[in-house]
């Protein structure tokens, strides 16, 4: 049971927190601290998490020079400042390269190298995650989250001060309650070392998503379960914890604390409201998890071992040094509910009219006669003209609604085959029938942005915020920026994925 001159601190700082509104009265790891549990790994992109930090909160490399910078809050304890990554990342893409460490231990996150699992990047790494792809808003003020799609990850293998073996610890993270996936594995805190499974409770972190290979809690999910290697843990039950209920928060704050012999889950809205307890109690009931082997090293957006097939978006997290009491917990929600996380907008530049049709011209020297346009199934561009037939007009002639997958967003339905959509399948846009399926809303819907070529629009997947809609050979794919697809190519990147928005041909 903590002490009442702990209970006693962190009340001060709660009371401090919510007398002032202010992001600065005490970050996160401050109220950890003063609760005798600091933070050993501190990580957001969105704002500083102890009340004195100015520091670098990440970096981000553009793709038009591969030249880099560091964003930092816009003063100690505050808010990131987004306006200076837009001007640098102006007129180009840009990737989230670093997520840096404010505990001062250094325990930075880069990209996490190939393990038990490789990832689709060159040599085997995993994909760095798009600097725009999770906007949002702290007290009104812009800032960045990392967006992470299937096949995205970070990692450090050589972090200091984190937990090992049985060692006490504690860990948050705010994230996406909206995005998941079913797969394997959406982690934040304590993973092996080496990249690879080397046996059961040789991780200890927070898990996010629907997956039900393993354990699962009430309803259909998602959930907010613990990674302890070879599999996602709801409670001591490995299969089922029915006091661990589906979440549907915008944002939602998830906490997993584990020491010798007890463990807890607990979770809330990001945005109000207090934590619940969704298990506190002994460790899982089957073999390997009591006492734990924790390794040490940090993981986010991927399995132990690599285990690359999950998304969700992450804003901030913390790992500490023990386990924190709940009146800590407390006093770390009401400072995250204080810092006003709210949705912002996904698209820029000319807006579209859901309802309206509409034709994409390319803009590329040589090009400038084709539009996008649909033969079957198959996605390419085609000189297009008011003379041509009205076969051909309706096939280069796109229907705007409403995203299926995001509201913020947009989907284009086929005009000559309605209830069918534009959509991306291993990176090549098709034109498929709506199958009602999470993955086809997700795989149909694209955001709008102003032209990264300085004139029009470009178009970028809702779910692979580094890639747009690109025609390569006359063909339509959903292309990066740089990467290990011929279609991914750099030469005339931005002139290819910037279109000119028009009414439809039909």
């Amino acid at each position: 049971m903590p002490s009442q001159s702990r209970l006693k601190r962190t009340c001060v700082l709660a009371l401090g927190l919510a007398a002032t509104g202010s992001l600065v009265a005490a970050g996160p790891c401050d109220i950890y601290s003063s609760g005798g549990t600091p933070c050993v790994a501190a990580h957001s992109t969105t704002r500083a998490l102890y009340s004195a930090y100015s520091g670098s909160l990440y970096q981000v490399r553009r793709g038009s020079d591969s030249a880099t910078t560091n964003i930092a809050p816009l003063s100690a304890g505050g808010v990131a400042n987004a306006a200076a990554q837009d001007s640098f990342c102006a007129g180009t893409t840009c990737l989230i390269t670093t997520i840096y460490d404010q505990s001062g231990r250094n325990n930075h996150l880069t990209q996490a190298p190939p393990g038990g699992f490789r990832g689709p990047e060159s040599n085997g790494y995993d994909n760095l995650a798009s600097a725009i792809g999770a906007p949002v808003t702290l007290n009104g003020q812009k800032a960045y989250g990392v967006f992470i799609p299937p096949g995205t990850g970070y990692r450090n293998n050589a972090a200091s001060g984190t937990a090992t073996r049985d060692a006490a610890q504690g860990i948050y993270a705010v994230l996406d309650g909206t995005h998941y996936n079913n797969q394997c594995c959406f982690d934040y805190g304590n993973a092996e070392t080496s990249s690879r499974d080397t046996g059961n409770g040789h991780m200890e972190t927070v898990y996010y998503g629907d997956c039900t290979i393993w354990g699962t809690g009430s309803g259909s999910g998602p959930w907010v379960m613990a990674d302890l290697e070879n599999g996602l843990f709801s409670g001591q039950n490995p299969k089922n914890n029915p006091a661990d209920p589906s979440i549907s928060y915008r944002f939602v704050t998830t906490a997993v604390k584990g020491q010798p012999g007890q463990w807890a889950i607990r979770g809330g809205n990001a945005a109000s409201g207090s934590l619940s307890t969704y298990y506190n109690g002994a460790r899982p009931s089957v073999s390997g998890y009591n006492p734990m082997s924790k390794e040490g090293a940090i993981v986010l957006g991927i399995g132990g071992d690599n285990s690359n097939s999950a998304q969700g978006t992450f804003y901030e997290g913390v790992m500490t040094s023990g386990y924190p009491s709940d009146a800590t917990e407390a006093s770390v929600q009401a400072n995250i509910v204080a810092a006003k996380y709210a949705t912002a907008p996904l698209t820029s530049g000319p807006g579209l009219t859901v309802g309206s049709s509409i034709s994409l011209r390319a803009t590329t020297a040589g090009y400038t006669d084709r539009s996008l346009a649909h033969t079957g199934s198959t996605v390419n561009t085609q000189a297009v003209s008011s003379s041509s037939s009205t076969t051909l007009k309706q096939q280069a002639s796109w229907t705007v609604r409403t995203g299926l997958a995001n509201s913020g967003c947009y989907s284009f339905e086929s005009r000559d085959t309605p209830g069918s959509y534009l959509r991306h399948n291993n990176f090549v846009l098709l034109v498929n029938a709506n199958d009602n399926s999470k993955q086809f809303k997700e795989d149909a819907t694209f955001c709008s942005l102003a032209g990264l070529s300085g004139q029009g629009s470009s178009i970028r997947a809702w779910g692979y915020p580094t890639r747009f809609v690109r025609h390569y050979s006359n063909v339509g794919y959903i292309a990066s920026n740089g990467g290990v697809d011929t279609f991914d190519a750099t030469a005339s990147f931005n002139a290819d994925v910037t279109w000119t928005i028009s009414s439809g041909f039909a």
